[in-house]
């Protein structure tokens, strides 16, 4: 994705959470905050991705009342920004903050030692249990022995991994004399004529 249509994201996300909290006066949009916007790259469309606060049946009630204040919103946004297209505005629902909070709340639980029934369909119905500790199995009579070390595999010394240095795509490179003036071979680096001193 590019930088400008992150920066568009961006100012979308800011100035429809403000036209939400300042020009759009319906009783059914209760607490929503516009977390997220995604405009495809010609500007036609955008996903608005929203997190509301409230019962289930207050969030369907307000992403109804979203829905039907996005056009409105669209033209609002027509006068504040300048870009080339206002995009077409489609509401979401961000469910990212409810999960994390019951994450939060599912380690915290397991912190503290209980754990809730996962089949379990309310509070109430849940039982706690302490968690047993985890330590390492200690080897028992009649356990198999553990494996011998594979002999076939040769590790090479030091002098050995010295002289193959790995080239950029890790196999080595041998190394290769370098060659004199004369044509002739010889491990030496030919020098380069200098002012006399």
């Amino acid at each position: 994705m590019s930088q400008r249509l992150d920066r568009v994201d961006e100012l979308l996300r800011q100035e429809i959470g403000a036209v939400l909290a300042r020009s759009v006066s319906d009783p059914r949009i209760g607490f929503v905050t516009v977390t997220k916007v995604e405009a495809t790259p010609d500007l036609s469309q955008a996903r608005v991705w929203v997190s509301v606060i409230g019962t289930p049946d207050e969030r369907k009630a307000t992403m109804r009342a979203l829905e039907h204040a996005m056009p409105y919103v669209r033209r609002l946004l027509g006068d504040r920004i300048r870009i080339r297209r206002i995009p077409a505005l489609h509401v979401r629902h961000d469910d990212t903050i409810e999960r994390g909070t019951r994450v939060l709340k599912l380690l915290d639980d397991i912190g503290s030692g209980i754990v809730a029934d996962p089949l379990a369909t309310d509070a109430s119905s849940t039982i706690g249990e302490s968690l047993p500790t985890p330590i390492p199995r200690l080897p028992r009579e009649g356990d198999a022995p553990p494996p011998e070390p594979d002999s076939s595999i040769q590790v090479p010394s030091a002098p050995e991994k010295a002289r193959a240095r790995p080239t950029r795509r890790g196999t080595p490179r041998p190394k290769v004399p370098r060659r004199d003036d004369d044509g002739g071979r010889s491990g030496k680096r030919p020098r380069k004529p200098g002012p006399d001193r």
